[in-house]
């Protein structure tokens, strides 16, 4: 009983010729499954899955701590539900590039980036960041490109460099990552209209953009983004936070007034749930089966 229709080779042509349409794809984080389901059903182009956000839901701080292991099987559970191409951070490649590529390939999903930072990354908007070499980035992006089967997935390279050597000579590692074969750079902690405009002016490939609240960089609507000539805005943390903010609020309102009737219009209704999951769907095939089997057949 799966009602999801498209293979993984399909989601990543789809990724393809989204990216070939000229129109930038807005790409919210799925912190679960059911976020990606939401995701879709909404009307956006792809689903984003954070390193960070995989950390934080873990319970841990994100400074590289989560394991092949933990992403992939958080990424395949939430691809697995949705039509959507699925994006994931894959943060510095974890122990092998190799490995990581063909797990991720293998898991179904379309596209992942990798950082140039040392190995105890930091979050990508806080500071006191350590930058790998140019040239041990570009081997791992030739490691990665090597591994993968399918040449419409994807190899996205972030770059942290703006904030430790200057955007000038994060442009110049950029260029180099698309030399070793990455599709699409992201340059992360951009901060305003210059930077972002300059990183377009000065790289010829897909690029994108970096929404996350509380960070270095303005918040810029799509279009403005568009205008700028950037083909993907990913929200990378925003569903988690908004979840989160919600869930204490709710949490601390109950443990206060002792039940939950202040909080209920909150809350998602029984219905709405059973809406995005497709209940109806399981139970009329349940029911097919049941009757099927009850007739006689095997």
């Amino acid at each position: 009983m799966h009602f999801i229709e498209k293979e993984p080779s399909q989601k990543r042509i789809d990724f393809n010729d989204k990216l070939k349409s000229g129109k930038i794809l807005r790409v919210p984080g799925a912190y679960n499954p059911l976020t990606a389901k939401l995701i879709e059903e909404i009307g956006y182009d792809a689903v984003y899955v954070s390193g960070g956000v995989m950390a934080n839901d873990l319970g841990f701080p994100d400074i590289g701590l989560t394991t092949l292991q933990d992403v992939s099987t958080r990424s395949y559970l939430i691809s697995r539900v949705t039509n959507l191409p699925t994006i994931v951070d894959i943060d510095t490649g974890f122990k092998s590039c190799k490995e990581t590529i063909e797990t991720f390939e293998e898991f179904g999903i379309t596209a992942v980036h990798l950082e140039d930072q040392i190995e105890r990354k930091r979050c990508g908007h806080l500071d006191n960041k350590e930058l790998i070499t140019t040239d041990s980035m570009v081997n791992k992006i030739k490691e990665c490109v090597s591994a993968k089967k399918d040449d419409n997935f994807k190899i996205i390279a972030r770059s942290d460099a703006k904030g430790v050597e200057g955007i000038d000579k994060m442009i110049e590692r950029c260029k180099a990552y698309i030399d070793a074969g990455a599709e699409i750079i992201f340059p992360e902690a951009l901060n305003d209209e210059k930077d972002f405009e300059k990183v377009r002016k000065e790289l010829s490939c897909y690029l994108l953009a970096n929404m996350t609240e509380f960070g270095k960089s303005k918040l810029f609507n799509y279009k403005k983004l568009e205008q700028f000539g950037y083909n993907i805005v990913i929200y990378p943390v925003t569903t988690q936070r908004l979840a989160m903010k919600n869930v204490e609020d709710g949490l601390r309102d109950i443990y206060v007034n002792g039940h939950q009737n202040n909080i209920i219009d909150k809350m998602q209704t029984r219905k709405r749930l059973y809406e995005l999951v497709d209940y109806e769907k399981y139970n009329s095939l349940d029911e097919k089966i049941y009757n099927f089997s009850t007739d006689g057949h095997e």
